[in-house]
């Protein structure tokens, strides 16, 4: 597959892949909120991948990745550098298959996170917490071992497997006037946009940022990618990387815009899912239903578009509960 995605590209990797069909569920509570903050009566629709295998999206496309190594390559191996979702995801992925995972973590990953990458069979590499330390024990690996360098998100075959999201949610709530999705890297973003696009091309598509680490934003206002400023954090540590080099070209393209929230509204919407909904999602999952909920250039958006029926991708739940339960103590 070239960097060009298709929408047959997810179809396929849809009869690939043998990820969870995540339900969509709705609040009636949230919707009031969400209605009455905007002003303008909507209907939220949250597809809830916080229930995923491995507890977000990220299975989808390292299982498309996975799977389609030729048996030969496969044999070698797959490693990756990641921190998070997507180490646990390709772990998992990898087991699946029955092939070695190396994954190399900074080593001021949190000892659950580690735990959890092992414990999908995956050998976990080390390393100093700069990207370049990542990147250059990733590559170290990949030469020692022979082993398939697997991208958290600029990877064809990842962004097709992220974007079979949109085929189950498109299916399971069909007319949706938009779809609200989180970004750091863009693999999701990108995969859903396309398939949404070729599937319901009537559906706004809305990217879902937090203010603190905004490089979509001001790549999208400026049509040229930019990186966020080293060292710059977030709460929603999930969506801390830049947009990827892929991505970038489907936003530009075809996604319909780019909103930001601030770190107490990301917390804030984490809590009210928490507590209305009882979906314990982790910081980044809470992004899209900030933007929906508080922004308001959002809501300016749906008055003038006239959209009601709003589609939110809850990408992940992996976070503990004393790290919530800190993060809810700040509001």
């Amino acid at each position: 597959m070239a960097n060009t995605i298709t929408i047959e590209d997810i179809q396929a990797a849809a009869a690939r892949i043998d990820a969870h069909r995540t339900p969509v569920l709705t609040s009636t509570a949230i919707n009031t909120i969400a209605s009455e903050n905007s002003g303008s009566p909507m209907e939220l629709f949250f597809k809830c991948e916080l229930l995923q295998k491995t507890g977000s999206f990220k299975i989808r496309g390292a299982t498309n990745a996975v799977q389609l190594l030729t048996d030969a390559d496969a044999s070698k191996g797959v490693v990756t550098h990641s921190s998070g979702n997507h180490a646990q995801a390709l772990a998992c992925a990898a087991r699946m298959r029955g092939i070695p995972a190396y994954v190399v973590m900074p080593n001021n990953s949190p000892q659950v996170k580690k735990a959890a990458v092992k414990g999908y069979g995956a050998t976990v590499i080390e390393c100093e917490a700069t990207q370049e330390e990542r990147e250059k024990t990733a590559k170290k690996v990949q030469e020692e071992t022979g082993a398939t360098f697997i991208h958290p998100f600029n990877n064809p075959h990842v962004i097709a497997g992220q974007g079979t999201i949109s085929l189950e949610l498109l299916a399971q709530e069909q007319q949706l006037d938009a779809l609200v999705i989180p970004v750091g890297g863009g693999g999701m973003l990108s995969g859903n946009t396309i398939a949404t696009k070729a599937l319901s091309p009537q559906t706004f598509v809305f990217a879902a940022e937090p203010l603190e680490v905004n490089d979509t934003y001001r790549s999208y206002t400026t049509k040229g990618r930019v990186a966020n400023t080293v060292g710059a954090r977030s709460v929603a540590d999930g969506l801390l990387t830049n947009l990827g080099e892929i991505a970038f070209s489907v936003v530009i393209k075809n996604v319909d815009g780019v909103f930001v929230v601030t770190e107490r509204e990301i917390i804030q919407a984490m809590e009210l899912i928490w507590g209305r909904m009882k979906l314990c999602i982790e910081p980044s999952a809470a992004v899209g239903v900030a933007v929906v909920l508080y922004n308001k250039e959002f809501h300016a958006r749906v008055k003038k578009e006239q959209i009601r029926k709003i589609g939110v991708i809850l990408c992940g739940g992996n976070v503990d509960l004393v790290t919530a339960a800190s993060l809810f103590e700040q509001i």
